[in-house]
């Protein structure tokens, strides 16, 4: 008899044991945020932000995922992440919405007054992107582009159709190879012709410009949006309503990215640098 209780009280703790650690992930999930984001100079800046924000006075443990532009989209749609603060709407990202935009839920802008198009340095004489085709020795025929899943990417693919750019190739890279091959660029006075957009460090760094775009290619003024999984509002309701209130001007994300580029920089850091600087903001979004 003796045997059988220490059996059965033995067995209980072990059921007992299984059924905790069946739960355990779940109950942690509740104070784990996930945000996820493509590796863009702005995109890192205003995610480490939101981070720091979320973790610092919300008490959340936040994981950052970097992704492709079309994988951030399908994340957050099947709920496997939480949100993001880098949705091009209306034009850039206008292919990935409309897929998920029933499975999402838009938040509004995050930053307004952005741009996308071709950005050449301003010693460049041609003002217009049907201008380019018979300069395109000059370019060394191609464009440089970021990584292909960018919404940028496929507006540009159009833009050489559009605009009868034959000579061109749109060369696939990433932010920080276009921007290495501006700077080479520009340190040699040669022409150069790069996927663009605004807000970027570049502007505050080179003197750079747009070139027309009379197609309407790219659409006019765009602006960032922030878009969450369906149910975070009823789950996290004070992170759904920080993000909804999480706002930033041009000028302040641009001052934050700047600091990104300096040698060993950590966004991280630089987000908690700017939190400091700016209680005030700060504060606001969390009312």
């Amino acid at each position: 008899m003796k045997l059988f209780s220490k059996k059965l009280i033995l067995a209980a703790a072990l059921c007992l044991a299984l059924t905790g650690l069946a739960f355990a992930p779940a109950v942690m999930a509740k104070d784990k945020v996930k945000l996820v984001y493509v590796e863009w100079s702005c995109a890192t800046a205003s995610t480490n932000l939101a981070k720091a924000v979320i973790q610092d006075k919300l008490g959340y443990d936040v994981k950052l995922l970097p992704v492709s532009a079309a994988a951030m989209w399908q994340a957050v749609s099947t709920g496997d992440a939480d949100g993001f603060t880098t949705a091009w709407l209306p034009t850039t990202h206008a292919d990935y919405y409309k897929k998920v935009q029933d499975k999402v839920e838009n938040l509004g802008p995050m930053l307004k007054g952005t741009r996308i198009g071709l950005v050449v340095p301003q010693y460049v004489t041609i003002k217009s992107i049907g201008d380019m085709e018979k300069e395109h020795a000059k370019f060394d025929d191609k464009i440089v582009g970021i990584d292909p899943g960018a919404g940028i990417m496929s507006k540009t693919e159009i833009a050489v159709k559009e605009y009868g750019l034959k000579s061109f190739k749109l060369v696939e890279s990433s932010g920080a190879a276009m921007t290495a091959a501006l700077a080479d660029a520009i340190k040699n006075k040669k022409w150069i012709a790069v996927t663009g957009w605004t807000p970027h460090w570049k502007f505050g760094r080179w003197e750079l410009k747009y070139l027309e775009d009379p197609k309407g290619v790219y659409g006019g003024t765009e602006e960032i949006d922030t878009v969450v999984r369906k149910g975070l509002k009823k789950d996290m309701p004070k992170v759904y309503d920080f993000l909804k209130n999480f706002k930033l001007t041009p000028a302040e994300l641009e001052t934050l990215m700047a600091w990104n580029q300096a040698k060993g920089a950590d966004p991280f850091k630089s987000a908690q640098k700017w939190m400091k600087e700016n209680p005030e903001k700060v504060e606001a979004w969390l009312k």
